[in-house]
């Protein structure tokens, strides 16, 4: 079972979707040098990302995005904060909430 697990529905279509998934896949990788492998497919995308900590998937449709992480054991700890922050940088690719820069003492843009 995953430590993260995040769904969101959109109605971007597939187009935006991707464009919104490769947003939060640039962020995070520059952020905090997430690797990433995307794959196009005709219905769903795979975003695989991985760095030392977290290997997780985003699946990208027509009309949700989905991640799932695993942590490893010293993020384990932190799981709730982390998926909190990762669903507000989400949202915000997503264009559903407007970005916050609040400081939650575990550093600003976690994922």
């Amino acid at each position: 079972m995953p430590d993260i697990h995040i769904e969101r529905t959109h109605t971007l279509g597939m187009k935006g979707a991707r464009a919104a998934a490769r947003k939060w896949i640039e962020r995070a990788g520059e952020q905090f040098e997430i690797e990433c492998d995307y794959t196009e497919g005709k219905a769903r995308d795979v975003a695989q990302f991985t760095r030392p900590g977290i290997d997780g998937t985003l699946e990208v449709t027509a009309d949700s995005l989905t991640l799932t992480a695993e942590l490893g054991f010293l993020f384990s700890a932190f799981s709730d904060q982390i998926s909190a922050k990762i669903a507000r940088n989400i949202d915000e690719v997503l264009g559903t909430k407007p970005a916050e820069e609040e400081d939650d003492g575990y550093g600003k843009g976690w994922l």
